[in-house]
């Protein structure tokens, strides 16, 4: 029993690890060149919603 959950452990942790790989690496830059994006955008002083 104790290695299986010295197994389970070690691939919990290994989702978790690959979890945080792929936010960092996708997910974070995806983010953040969105926000630039939407900070560098022009606004308008008056949206034309109503037409």
């Amino acid at each position: 029993m104790g290695i299986l959950g010295t197994v389970i452990f070690l691939f919990i942790g290994g989702m978790a690890f690959w979890l945080l790989v792929f936010l960092m690496a996708f997910i974070l830059p995806y983010w953040i060149t969105l926000g630039a994006k939407e900070k560098l955008r022009p606004k308008r002083i008056l949206e034309d919603t109503e037409q």
